[in-house]
């Protein structure tokens, strides 16, 4: 690296070419080249939202942008509770903020190298020896000052691919930050789902457990054959195992929402709630490109470009001469207090310059080495944005899927509920075999639970598109009155078949 040490104070006898030929070397151009934000696939519509007419701008990361609590759009206080302990407690955000401050102290230090350092130094010694035939006092007061001229750039190149690392690593801590946030809302909208299925199961569970009375009842009066009740029987064991192993599974999402809000499992529990319904909100499906380029990691990719660029410059640097122009000024005496005559300052001012004739080729293969970095990184851009525009289109494909959907699982639930009431009746009847009973049992509380499931899927199908779309915008489709919103999916049903006794 270039040295230069100047002098703090001014003297009449320095050369004037000494400093004309240093501001030419400080005019010097920054070599390597100057960055361009490389072109990616930019398509007029998403494929899977046709007919809304959205318009999309060239890509530029605008990941500074404030995203707002997405979170509240589901309009559930435990969950918003719960979302605003991830930017306190959530370790992996807190490793990236960590991240973050590390690059930023890096890009000071790195800003920190155009700049000149400045020294003072001062010694007393008593030096002796048999030919000097005693010995005698040297005292020496010194001021320097150290500066490597940016002539080629390197430094500004090596600033710019600082403060390029450190965007990064901010885009990095927006990324951990939305993962973790959309990590708990999945957890919990799924937990909240097990909660519905374990009240489904517990209803079934009663309902089977009557309809084992009745039909061990009809057994001893002789109507019935014990088939029907090892049937029954067989039914209720099965439901109740079903039950355990959803209790079972509750746990292991309470779990992983304590661990994500940075608390041991141990001392964390979330209370079940009673019929719990989920509000889907209205995400717009025309969404402009200015929404898709806040993503975090489309931003923290483009400045891995930046910072790699940057490295090329840095090492094209090594091609040419390095120059150092030092300066010392100071005094020395043989006592202390002499130290601030005017007969003891020596001043000193040099320019030298070294060039590199010979190196086997290693500056070559250096910014080679940065080249090939910069077009991985270039590659990795752009398949960033690829499956930032595939996991969009993906996410409104499943929500098309999932709303076209729910209705239909409404009505074959009501339906499956009506049924399983009929044939109950038309059993004690005499009418039908407990066979037809054990059908329509069985495929009730299946009609419920892939409702819920549908509930749930639709939920946490909703924290992804909004992952997918960089975590929250402005738009004035989510001012919409809840009124306005698509009714939820519920898993609450009227009445089960089997408790109408």
């Amino acid at each position: 690296m270039n040295t230069l040490a100047l002098s703090s104070r001014s003297h009449p006898a320095r050369p004037t070419w000494l400093w004309l030929g240093a501001a030419l070397l400080i005019g010097g151009c920054a070599v390597g080249p100057d960055y361009q934000r490389p072109a990616a696939p930019e398509p007029a519509a998403f494929k899977e939202a046709p007919g809304t007419g959205a318009q999309w701008f060239p890509a530029a990361p605008a990941d500074a942008l404030d995203r707002g609590p997405w979170w509240e759009l589901f309009g559930d206080p435990v969950l918003n509770g719960l979302v605003a302990q991830v930017e306190v407690s959530n370790q992996n955000v807190a490793a990236a903020v960590a991240a973050y401050a590390q690059a930023r102290a890096t890009l000071s230090q790195q800003r920190a190298s155009v700049f000149p350092t400045l020294g003072l130094n001062g010694s007393e010694r008593r030096i002796g020896g048999a030919s000097n035939g005693g010995s005698f006092n040297a005292a020496a007061l010194g001021l320097q000052a150290s500066w490597e001229p940016d002539i080629w750039g390197q430094l500004r190149r090596g600033v710019e691919g600082a403060q390029a690392s450190a965007q990064a690593s901010d885009a990095s801590l927006a990324a951990a930050r939305l993962s973790a946030q959309g990590a708990v809302a999945t957890n919990y909208f799924l937990l909240r789902d097990a909660d519905n299925q374990i009240r489904l199961l517990q209803q079934a569970v009663e309902a089977y457990q009557r309809a084992l009375k009745i039909t061990q009842n009809t057994y001893d009066a002789g109507i019935a054959a014990k088939t029907d009740v090892l049937q029954a029987q067989t039914q209720l064991a099965s439901t109740q195992a079903n039950l355990v192993s959803v209790q079972g599974q509750r746990p292991l999402y309470e779990h992983a929402i304590a661990v994500l809000i940075g608390k041991a499992p141990a001392d964390f529990a979330l209370a079940p709630m009673a019929d719990w319904q989920g509000r889907v909100p209205a995400v717009p499906i025309g969404v402009p490109s200015g929404l898709l380029q806040r993503r975090p990691d489309i931003a923290a990719a483009e400045r891995a470009v930046a910072s790699a660029n940057a490295q090329i410059g840095v090492q094209t640097a090594g091609y040419y001469p390095n120059f150092t122009l030092s300066a010392a000024y100071g005094t020395a005496a043989a006592r202390t207090a002499d130290l601030f005559d005017a007969s003891a300052v020596l001043w000193s001012l040099g320019l030298s310059a070294t060039q590199t004739l010979f190196d086997a080729g290693a500056t070559k293969a250096r910014v080679q080495g940065a080249e090939a970095q910069r077009n991985q990184a270039v590659a990795q851009y752009r398949q960033t944005v690829l499956s930032a525009f595939q996991g969009v289109e993906d996410q409104l494909v499943q929500a098309k899927s999932l709303t076209g959907q729910a209705e239909f699982r409404r009505e074959a639930s009501r339906a499956a509920d009506l049924t399983e009431t009929q044939l109950l009746n038309q059993y004690k009847e005499g009418q039908v075999a407990y066979t037809d009973v054990i059908i329509a049992q069985a495929a009730a509380l299946n009609a419920r639970q892939t409702l819920s499931q549908l509930s749930a899927t639709q939920l946490t199908n909703a924290v992804a598109l909004i992952q997918a779309l960089g975590g929250g915008w402005q738009a004035d489709a989510l001012q919409h009155d809840a009124e306005q919103a698509p009714p939820p999916v519920s898993a609450a049903m009227p009445g089960m078949g089997a408790s109408s006794q």
